[in-house]
């Protein structure tokens, strides 16, 4: 296939990587199923691969116990100046960078084949897609782009003879010998790990580690690392975010775009069940939205990824059916167990606890064992188009026309379920400050309130005091066209530590609600923090919530907001020094004077 390539500063850039990489062949992957199959084949006959005899088309496989997850403390961004970096990337200088590994990458491909993935983020004709060249020697990556990014000849055609892309090259870091038996995950050590992104070149470069964002560079690598800093040059957005269709009982249509930390309810949003008659809601994408203004001065949004890579343990049909229903067939499942008749099982999956399963580390497991059987971060990679309320217009090369941003995070107390900002500005101040009690699930001690702007702490490729600026200037361009921007709040609870809202399908009365103000049609209240609903205003038909609920719900405790204002002073917007923009200086002081500070 080498010879059908006509873009020779690609070819250049292969044969620069094979001589220094020096695998025993190249493959240009076609995207085809023929490939997929053969490459599973191999996965299985080298025993890293499991078939499950009750999913078809479907596998598991098990990581290295040291490869588990995304690894932030090994994620850098490289740039010229530190600066340009910002305080919440780790930084180091691109020389330094590059040469560490090079040295690394010096044969590192040796007894294995150098695979070539042509990959589009988003549909291949989408104007606000953007093209990838992937580097890899894991067919488990092969594989695995195939599901979650479209990969083949039609990338190749779209690129033709001079056309742009974005360079990744992924090494598993672990070379073969003549002879030498394979691991069943090989990977490097910790030590020699880098997931390294030069924004100022649109550059990606990863080693050492299979596993998920570190390996599947199409995901947080381009589609948010570095398109979030193409997105600031280039005048539109890249962001963490789902994107969720709903339509009323009069078919009038909303799009909303909404961002979550980890472990906090952004897959069940995605794909909501509502619970009030009459409205439906389909599902565009689960975890990344690329949005461009388009001639009508709107935002428009598309989902660049092709798949899901969702967490399995926690998914449901209690928790989410539209998820289970997805994983039917054709997925691939990483650390999840394996039970006695062929199929996988997780912590918090449907029906009774099995007796015996093969652990996530190739073990047996019994009933009552204190040791998970999954890894808490276990995964499935499933098709988009296999879930059963993908939005027909989830592949539209336009895109879809966003009304409502939220933000969210998962806090006990203080933040209500629910208010919209004022305005453009304070809707940034909203994004820029949200934040999260800590879980099992993502980084710190459980219970640590960890802010997270936008979501986007762990993904934003340059300095985020810039990134806030970005937001206040896409904000100046929409004008009247601008999205109105709410934040909830999912979790909060009283003194005897019960859920006081019941989350998951009963979500969608909220989402009514926000609907209904972008329409004119509802009213709110002026608080300190926001307008905030009535308890008229929300639509709670059928639900049995105590009015002692409701109004610990909606409840604003001004001494506690003034903490939360001193700690978003001292210990947060501090951080960003002078790149913080004095719009967000002028939103806290504005807070504080609602608050009587």
């Amino acid at each position: 296939m080498n010879s059908d390539i006509k873009h020779e500063q690609l070819k250049k850039w292969i044969n620069e990587v094979a001589e220094l990489c020096q695998p025993d062949q190249v493959h240009w992957c076609d995207g085809t199923k023929s490939e997929y199959d053969q490459l599973m084949n191999f996965a299985v006959q080298h025993q890293m691969a499991t078939p499950l005899k009750k999913r078809a088309n479907s596998f598991l496989f098990r990581s290295h116990p040291s490869d588990v997850a995304r690894l932030e403390s090994r994620t850098y961004i490289s740039t010229t100046n530190k600066e340009d970096a910002g305080p919440t990337n780790i930084w180091l200088d691109p020389v330094e960078l590059k040469s560490i590994m090079s040295k690394l990458y010096t044969g590192c491909m040796r007894g294995r084949t150098l695979y070539v993935i042509p990959f589009s983020m988003g549909p291949v004709q989408s104007p606000i897609a953007k093209i990838g060249i992937e580097i890899t020697d894991s067919p488990y990556v092969v594989c695995n782009m195939h599901i979650m990014t479209r990969v083949g000849t039609e990338v190749l055609k779209k690129l033709g003879t001079n056309g742009e892309y974005i360079p990744c090259l992924h090494s598993i870091g672990s070379p073969l010998s003549p002879g030498q038996k394979d691991s069943s995950w090989p990977c490097a050590p910790l030590e020699d790990k880098y997931i390294s992104h030069f924004p100022e070149e649109n550059l990606i470069w990863s080693y050492g580690s299979g596993y998920g964002g570190n390996a599947l560079l199409g995901k947080k690598c381009l589609a948010l690392r570095i398109a979030s800093a193409m997105a600031k040059r280039e005048g539109w957005m890249a962001e963490h975010m789902l994107i969720l269709r709903l339509t009323n009982p009069q078919g009038k249509i909303f799009h909303i775009a909404a961002a979550f930390p980890s472990a906090c309810g952004k897959t069940n949003l995605a794909m909501l069940t509502p619970v009030i008659p009459g409205w439906k809601a389909e599902c565009i994408g689960d975890d990344i939205a690329w949005i461009k203004l388009a001639s009508d001065g709107k935002p428009y949004a598309i989902n660049p990824e092709y798949g899901f890579f969702g967490v399995a343990p926690g998914t449901s049909y209690e928790s989410n059916s539209s998820a289970m229903d997805s994983i039917k067939e054709n997925v691939i499942f990483t650390n999840c167990a394996l039970t006695d008749d062929g199929d996988i099982w997780w912590e918090g999956m449907d029906g009774e606890v099995p007796n015996h399963v093969i652990d996530w580390k190739g073990n047996d497991w019994t009933r009552g064992n204190k040791e998970p059987a999954a890894h808490a971060n276990a995964r499935f990679t499933a098709p988009a188009r296999q879930c059963p309320v993908i939005c027909p217009d989830w592949e539209k090369v336009e895109g879809v026309p966003i009304d409502i941003f939220i933000f969210g995070g998962r806090r006990a107390s203080v933040v209500p379920l629910v208010h919209e900002a004022y305005n453009w500005d304070h809707g940034v101040f909203l994004g820029a400050t949200a934040s999260s009690e800590t879980t099992a699930a993502n980084i710190g001690a459980v219970g640590n309130l960890r802010r997270d702007p936008f979501a986007m702490q762990p993904f934003c490729g340059y300095n985020m005091g810039d990134y806030f600026q970005h937001w206040l200037d896409m904000g100046d361009r929409m004008g009247k066209n601008a999205p109105k921007i709410f934040y909830v709040n999912w979790f909060r609870k009283n003194a005897e530590g019960k859920w006081l809202w019941p989350g998951f399908g009963d979500n969608s009365r909220v989402l009514k609600w926000m609907c209904e103000r972008v329409e004119g049609k509802t009213g709110a209240v002026e608080t300190p923090i926001g307008y905030m609903p009535r308890p008229e205003d929300l639509d709670l038909s059928g639900l049995n919530l105590s009015p002692e609920f409701l109004t610990e719900l909606l409840r604003v405790d001004p001494v506690a907001w003034q903490t939360e204002a001193a700690d978003v002073e001292k210990n947060h917007f501090v951080k960003f020094g002078n790149r913080l923009p004095k719009r967000l200086t002028q939103q806290l002081d504005a807070l504080k004077k609602r608050l009587g500070v």
